[in-house]
């Protein structure tokens, strides 16, 4: 599937902001998970690849982790423990506290987050040659500014 190929020019001129960022989002995240699945043997839902990147070369706190992550907190330990089962990440107790847990990336669940970083760098680049390189930092930057909502 290209870039473009999401809907119709006259389909996407009628929709508001909202709906714009959400089938561009779809679009995006379809390609990616599809480049993902095309080339490894486990699969990693775009939840468990949001928290991974919450963990990358960090070592949170689930606590912290539900806290920062805009998804439940039963389902954040849901993906912690397929996470976990899958070899991707480890839970360890914090030192002096017999409840709170720390996580972190395994060295295989590390290789799996940098190689899907490079397929979305590869899909970034794809959609820089079809709208332009600055136009793409241009929705970069207002992506990162502060919408005050």
């Amino acid at each position: 599937m290209g870039v473009n190929r999401l809907s119709s020019n006259s389909e996407l001129q009628n929709l508001d902001l909202i709906d714009l960022l959400s089938e561009r989002h779809s679009l995006v995240r379809g390609i990616s998970e599809r480049a993902w699945n095309s080339q490894s043997d486990i699969y990693i839902s775009n939840s468990e690849w949001y928290i991974m990147a919450r963990i990358y070369k960090k070592q949170p706190t689930i606590s912290y982790i539900t806290k920062n992550v805009e998804i439940s907190r039963q389902a954040i330990h849901k993906f912690i423990k397929n996470l976990e089962a899958k070899g991707l990440v480890e839970i360890n107790n914090v030192e002096n506290n017999k409840k709170e847990k720390w996580i972190q990336l395994t060295a295989w669940g590390e290789g799996c987050y940098e190689k899907n970083e490079g397929l979305k760098a590869q899909l970034e680049k794809r959609i820089a040659d079809q709208i332009g390189v600055e136009q793409v930092q241009v929705l970069k930057d207002i992506l990162k500014l502060d919408w005050g909502i």
